[in-house]
């Protein structure tokens, strides 16, 4: 019956492009409209919502019930282990129906007699969407700044607050990266200005409070648009940091922090190809660098040694099969991450040259370096997950390495850790290249003869590794029968910064061919039925979707494809949209043939054919500040041309939202109970009915 409903069809209207001698005619890039404004483009868009909750019509009483397992299995009243910073100690609580939280702190790790900074409730009751990105206390712990976004574009409104009055200072600076840092002075404040057109941060201002924004001072202007720009503070708070990196460079400037009407300095000289993070300690700049290390060593210098590789002191060598992900210091030891065929572990050492390593138990985990301002801490702080153990906080003892554990999240209802197993694969590529793959499933509905159906998830782009970490809601379709995959395919760093280098820019295909050849393996392998398999994926997980549909549509049942990159070379080719110029070290510069050659031979919007094509779940957000709604909405237009079968192929659009969908954290569910409910109505027994 869902079949028969009319999709909207949407006009064509030629537009005609060349470059390099090649011509390309694309029918619906009458559907970008920067400004969002167009009656045209927001009716269309509004047709295929209506058309998505007709075609899903038929199972809300589904939806409904995924959305309600899911919120079920939240706690109502909970909140974050507090941390210490300064004399006081933070925390956030959430409770009840409420979409967001209240940030408190106090004078002891009990909370005692503790003093609300944030209701964020309140400040989100009048916006359907809402984000809190950063929370920062002045050093003399006077004033709050918080910086907020409200139509999902990633463009920040900063506000300060009297914390002992509870009243908001006149300050208000706008159109922001969405972080801030204090000068020593407690008055001073440091912010990134976007460029609203590309949405790139590339000046850095100082402001002083009492003065309006149009007073404050540009102090730094990133010239070249490859970069992305950042502020932070040294681990001594003795310097204010700029931050700037591209996908193969970086950069650092640096400011007494005492003395905030200085001028930014560089400690090292910006070199192509110099990739590193550099923190301050002490007497000592430390540094995670690839000179002459792929994979990343760490070396120190002071300020007069910094800038000549030659002085350098080598405190952890390179080890080909070993990446270094993390530094965190303090004054008695050092913590590093590292990462070993794909697994990640802490090495823990004191400044004499002794260490030891941490690590867990389970076969495929995340762990990572939690939040710890305090550098005289004898604890570090870290967080722990696995695709069967919820969120977890522990506190580590820096010279025994004992770990306790201070929360972990806990799951309402019939949740237990040991109804479900989880699995790590390597699997040959066609290349011969082994793939991780991680594989969680309840135990008592895993059938060995291949009949369970399968959801494989994959991102593989920036060097992003996806870890293995617990999910509560993928509990509502392990408990269907599904097998959980996540494909650790090349375009990510999980077996070391070769893995990302092999699947990006020339080499983006192995990305899809991994994907794909993961897929046939494990069916192969019977972990789920040949006509059971589905695969999600968003943003440049979406990209992948989209190529790996065009290569092997026959292999998929369904497909959930969110804030999708589809249209790769048209958004390459102009530097107006937002991020472009960022990313020309991750696709190539498509300015240049080859590249151009390249992105052309897998964007999914050009290679789009009269073929079949799984049934497909679309979804954007209309504000989506990294990935522009219109592609997205262009690729169903043309895919609903071009298809030759009559599966399923829906787009629903956030009219609210942007890249990140709903704000809140119960609307979010609704997003997820889509898609499984998508799934779910889609097995073969599911169509029976």
């Amino acid at each position: 019956m869902t079949k028969a409903l009319t999709p909207p069809v949407a006009k064509k209207v030629p537009h005609n492009m060349e470059i390099h001698g090649h011509q390309r005619t694309d029918n619906y890039y009458w559907m970008r409209d920067d400004k969002r404004q167009n009656e045209e483009v927001l009716s269309h868009l509004k047709a295929e919502n209506s058309y998505c909750d007709a075609v899903m019509k038929h199972h809300t009483a589904l939806q409904d019930t995924l959305f309600e397992e899911m919120k079920g299995r939240i706690v109502k009243d909970d909140s974050s282990v507090p941390v210490k910073d300064g004399r006081y100690w933070y925390t956030n609580e959430v409770s009840g129906e409420e979409e967001y939280g209240r940030h408190y702190r106090g004078l002891n790790e009990e909370m005692d007699a503790k003093e609300l900074l944030l209701d964020v409730n309140e400040l989100a009751k009048d916006h359907e969407f809402y984000e809190l990105v950063e929370l920062m206390v002045s050093p003399d712990d006077q004033l709050l700044a918080y910086c907020e976004d409200t139509d999902g574009r990633r463009i920040y409104t900063t506000r300060f607050k009297d914390i002992a009055n509870n009243t908001l200072l006149d300050d208000v600076l706008i159109e922001t990266e969405g972080q801030i840092v204090w000068g020593n002075d407690n008055k001073s404040v440091f912010y990134v200005k976007k460029d609203l057109q590309t949405l790139l941060g590339f000046q850095v201002y100082r402001h002083i409070l009492g003065t309006p924004q149009s007073d404050d001072v540009l102090v730094y202007e990133e010239q070249d648009r490859q970069f992305y720009m950042g502020l932070g503070k040294s681990r001594d708070e003795s310097q204010i940091f700029i931050y700037l990196s591209s996908t193969e460079t970086c950069d650092t400037l640096f400011l007494d922090a005492n003395n905030p009407c200085g001028e930014f300095k560089r400690p090292l000289t910006r070199q192509e190809g110099h990739e590193y993070g550099l923190e301050k300690f002490g007497d000592y700049y430390y540094l995670l660098t690839n000179s002459d290390a792929k994979n990343f060593r760490m070396v120190r210098a002071t300020a007069e040694d910094i800038n000549d590789p030659t002085k350098w002191e080598e405190v952890i060598a390179h080890r080909e099969q070993v990446l270094l992900e993390g530094l965190e210091l303090f004054d008695s030891h050092f913590v590093i991450t590292e990462r070993e065929r794909g697994q990640i572990r802490f090495v823990i050492h004191d400044y004499q040259g002794s260490s030891y390593q941490l690590g867990f138990e389970d076969e495929c985990y995340y762990a990572g370096v939690a939040y710890n301002p305090e550098p005289s801490a004898t604890r570090v702080r870290i967080s722990y997950s696995s695709l069967t153990t919820p969120s977890s906080v522990y506190d580590c003892d820096l010279a025994t390495g004992q770990k306790t554990l201070k929360k972990q999240v806990q799951v309402l209802g019939a949740f237990s850790p040991a109804d479900y197993a989880s699995e790590r694969l390597h699997i040959t590529a066609r290349d011969g290249e082994k793939v991780p793959v991680s594989i969680v499933y309840r135990k008592s509905l895993f059938n060995k003869d291949g009949s369970n159906p399968l959801l494989q998830y994959g991102y593989g782009a920036y060097g992003y590794t996806i870890d293995p970490v617990f999910s509560s809601s993928i509990l509502s379709l392990l408990d269907r029968g599904f097998v959980y995959v996540i494909a650790h395919i090349r375009g990510s760093e999980m077996l070391g910064r070769q893995w990302y280098e092999h699947g990006k820019k020339a080499h983006k295909e192995n990305s899809f061919n991994d994907f794909v050849d993961v897929t046939r393996a494990l069916v192969e392998k019977q972990y789920g039925a040949p006509d059971k398999i589905f695969a999600s994926g968003g943003s440049a997980g979406g990209l992948l979707m989209g190529a790996v549909m065009n290569q092997a549509p026959e292999l998929y049942q369904g497909i959930g494809c969110h804030v999708p990159f589809l249209d790769v070379l048209t958004t390459m080719l102009d530097e107006t949209i937002p991020l472009t110029t960022n990313e020309y070290d991750e696709w190539g510069n498509p300015n240049d043939k080859q590249y151009y050659d390249v992105i052309l031979s897998y964007s999914p919007y050009d290679n789009l054919t009269a073929k079949s094509y799984p049934n497909i779940l679309v979804t954007t957000g209309l504000h989506d500040s990294q990935v522009q709604y219109w592609e997205p909405m262009k690729w169903v237009a043309k895919l609903r041309e071009l298809k030759t079968d009559n599966n399923l192929l829906v787009f629903k659009t956030d009219m609210d939202s942007g890249h990140g969908g709903a704000s809140g954290r119960f609307k979010s569910l609704h997003e997820k109970a889509l898609e499984m409910a998508f799934f779910i109505s889609l097995l073969p027994e599911r169509q029976a009915d």
